[in-house]
């Protein structure tokens, strides 16, 4: 975006170097707004629901624990009990104590769940194409990619509670 739209979305009085910061919630809550119709229309799952099973569903051997699940979404643990309670009541997802902590919880991808998320991702991947991927060119894609990694990097680096496991986690 050149730097005068950018500006443009500036509220009076800040410096300009906040117009990324504008930038950057105007499109993610455009984008946002459009994959939640689509995960409600395909699936009847919440952003963060799908979140979840997204996570879930990718290849690993082993159940992940609900610490985990919170440090990788940077969510409160409260609001995720929520949604993984509501997720294990349709059956897409099953809690079980953890193995190794005592205190733990691990949760698990059903079969339910896998076939969901097969069947939701090809249109979510399709709106996200459409509002996103496609109002980019292959280079732009990357260095766009990039700058975000390198952001996400630096906040992760002096995390909120939630995300303090992923700090330590990411690599360089």
């Amino acid at each position: 975006m050149p730097e005068s739209e950018a500006s443009s979305m500036l509220p009076p009085g800040l410096p300009p170097e906040f117009g990324v910061y504008f930038a950057l919630l105007e499109v993610s809550a455009l984008v946002e707004h459009g994959v939640v119709g689509q995960l409600r229309r395909d699936g009847d799952l919440s952003f963060v629901q799908f979140q979840i099973l997204a996570i879930l569903g990718e290849d690993r051997p082993s159940p992940l624990s609900m610490t985990d699940l919170a440090d990788r979404l940077v969510h409160s643990k409260s609001g995720l009990t929520y949604q993984v309670g509501r997720l294990e009541q349709s059956g897409l997802v099953t809690r079980a104590p953890s193995s190794d902590d005592e205190r733990g919880v691990e949760v698990r991808l059903t079969p339910e769940g896998a076939a969901l998320l097969e069947r939701v991702v090809p249109g979510h991947l399709e709106v996200v194409r459409g509002m996103l991927v496609e109002a980019l060119d292959d280079t732009e894609r990357e260095r766009l990619t990039g700058l975000l990694g390198k952001v996400g990097k630096h906040l992760r680096a002096r995390p909120p509670r939630s995300a303090r496991g992923i700090a330590a986690a990411q690599p360089d």
